[in-house]
């Protein structure tokens, strides 16, 4: 769920999945697995030297309950993580 005093709030599409939960859906463990995600992903690309100024990163639950992950970086760390990710894809899949 969005807060209207939220900066970016007015960019965002009015989605209905954020705002009405269904009755019996754990959004609490998706949320929390989404919050442990963006955690650990903005915890490896300040290791692995991305500059993470300006890093947003906010952790939500679908409408079936599943976690999931907004991120925003600049444009130019962007374009490092798709040069990394095209390296790796090159050696092979990564578990």
């Amino acid at each position: 769920m969005h807060d209207p005093e939220d900066a970016g709030f007015e960019d965002e599409a009015f989605d209905p999945d954020d705002v009405v939960w269904v009755r019996g859906v754990d959004y609490v463990t998706g949320w929390r697995g989404a919050a442990d995600a963006g955690a650990e992903l903005a915890d490896a690309l300040a290791a692995a030297g991305f500059d993470t100024t300006g890093l947003e990163w906010r952790a939500k639950a679908n409408a079936d309950g599943s976690g999931a992950v907004r991120l925003v970086i600049s444009a130019a760390a962007a374009h490092d993580l798709a040069a990394v990710v095209r390296a790796v894809a090159r050696l092979g899949r990564v578990s």
